[in-house]
């Protein structure tokens, strides 16, 4: 079934750093639209810097749950506006709720929802707001609902229900965040940050199909 090593984290947060960058211009473009226009630059500079650190915490020998926090600890750092604290708090819960050299399906859907958890209760947003909860959430639902599938498989489902959900925020009226204060203007324009989260989790299960067999 294939399990998430340390090595598999690495080649997930070196590809979320590409995905990211490559759709610098489009977050920017959307976060203008509704919010501080900033979103996909700060996002390349945290995840440049994020990458950074995952090499130093695979060459420490670093288990993944460890890995994470040290990501984690990169983005609150480096990332400027919004995107560094939740981004970061994800990543710091998510790897406090690994346990050991590796993690199964299940185990990565619980440390992903402690992460969700954990976003919800920083940033007071929920599905429907018009957040990257709109993305998140259905992701992890999506892990959660795989069971034994294998891990490359189940990163799979999770990224096309982050996209699907990522394209439900176009519609919906902004009730958190700086996109928010637009009122009915937000209406028409899709999330930067749910946008941005399908970007990782796409890149998660890129990741999870090179390094994991299942």
């Amino acid at each position: 079934m294939g399990e998430l090593d340390t090595a598999a984290v690495l080649v997930w947060m070196h590809a979320a750093t590409a995905a990211v960058a490559a759709h610098e211009a489009e977050l920017t473009a959307l976060d203008t639209a509704i919010g501080d226009g900033d979103h996909g630059t700060n996002l390349r500079r945290g995840f440049a810097a994020a990458s950074l650190a995952a090499e130093d915490a695979a060459a420490a020998g670093t288990d993944p749950g460890p890995f994470l926090i040290a990501v984690g600890g990169a983005l609150i750092s480096s990332v400027g506006g919004a995107a560094g604290p939740l981004y970061g708090t994800v990543l710091r819960t998510a790897g406090k709720a690994l346990e050991g050299p590796t993690a199964d399906t299940a185990a990565l859907a619980v440390a992903l929802g402690a992460g969700l958890d954990a976003l919800r209760r920083l940033g007071g947003a929920e599905v429907g707001d018009k957040t990257m909860v709109d993305a998140f959430a259905p992701a992890v639902d999506a892990l959660r609902a795989a069971g034994d599938l294998p891990l490359a498989e189940a990163a799979r489902l999770a990224a096309d229900a982050a996209e699907e959900g990522m394209r439900s925020t176009t519609p919906l009226r902004a009730r958190k965040g700086r996109a928010s204060y637009l009122g009915d203007r937000s209406i028409g324009h899709q999330d930067p940050g749910a946008t941005s989260t399908a970007l990782v989790f796409r890149a998660l299960a890129e990741s999870l199909t090179t390094t994991v067999a299942t």
